[in-house]
């Protein structure tokens, strides 16, 4: 089933930029582009898109007075797209899926596409479910109570994801629980996986491994470092816009800029 886009950006060239860099994702339609606030608007209620990339910083209607202006509708989900990293914290306020900085680079488009993916799975689930159990309530009452409590116990945003990975490393198969983790570091087509007590080697790729973790606690903070965000109960600034998270084992991990957004998580 392809996304259905809608590009927002008040800079041609950055919307032609952001329509190139997407085309290599076969399942992303891009049904419009806006040039300002109240086109988008517009356009988001006529078309009803699923995902809208939307500029922050435009003349007249900004990209926050856009998603204002939807508060009566369903909203799309939304990735912010700006120069600017001062917005972050807003704009996870603002219950956007992501915050991507210009020129938006393609690993991190490429993740953000897997959120929303994820996303609009769960949603598409949640009204599956919905209207089945309206189906059954008029026809079938006994039935939909079953469902209901079935629904109840096997949710897909919990259920999708890896609880347990085994790990063969040393001659040895090691279960390792995943709230366990603390982080992840990537070495080629190796993964060192680090718990408060251990270090093991996992042969598999980050993006397979990042398929099988619940991206709502395991994000990168750099191109090759994933962290379990429950785990982390410091954040220091540093330079450059760069900082450090400390975990509660006390290790320190190093947040590149190109992830800093992942840190406005914290502060809200």
């Amino acid at each position: 089933m392809s996304i259905r886009t809608i590009l927002v950006d008040d800079e041609s060239l950055a919307i032609q930029g952001l329509r190139l860099r997407l085309e290599r994702f076969d399942d992303v339609e891009i049904i419009d582009t806006c040039s300002n606030g109240r086109e988008a608007i517009r356009s988001i209620k006529t078309h009803k898109p699923d995902l809208v990339f939307l500029d922050i910083q435009m003349p007249g209607f900004d990209g926050f007075s856009v998603v204002q202006g939807l508060a009566e509708v369903e909203p799309p989900l939304i990735v912010f797209v700006t120069a600017y990293s001062d917005h972050a914290i807003r704009a996870f306020e603002a219950q956007a899926v992501d915050y991507l900085m210009k020129p938006v680079e393609d690993d991190r488009l490429a993740d953000t596409l897997d959120r929303v993916r994820l996303r609009l799975a769960e949603k598409r689930s949640v009204e599956e479910a919905g209207q089945l159990r309206e189906v059954l309530a008029e026809h079938a009452p006994e039935a939909a109570e079953e469902v209901q409590a079935s629904v109840a116990d096997d949710s897909p945003a919990s259920n999708r994801f890896e609880k347990m990975i085994n790990i063969k490393d040393r001659g040895q198969i090691f279960r390792v629980d995943v709230d366990s983790i603390e982080k992840i570091d990537a070495a080629g087509d190796y993964m060192c996986i680090y718990t408060a007590d251990n270090t093991l080697i996992l042969r598999e790729t980050m993006k397979d491994l990042e398929k099988r973790l619940d991206p709502r606690r395991f994000q990168r903070v750099h191109r090759s470092t994933i962290v379990n965000l429950d785990l982390v109960k410091q954040v220091k600034p540093h330079t450059n816009g760069e900082c450090f998270l400390v975990l509660d084992s006390g290790a320190q991990v190093k947040v590149s800029r190109s992830y800093r957004d992942v840190v406005a998580r914290f502060v809200h």
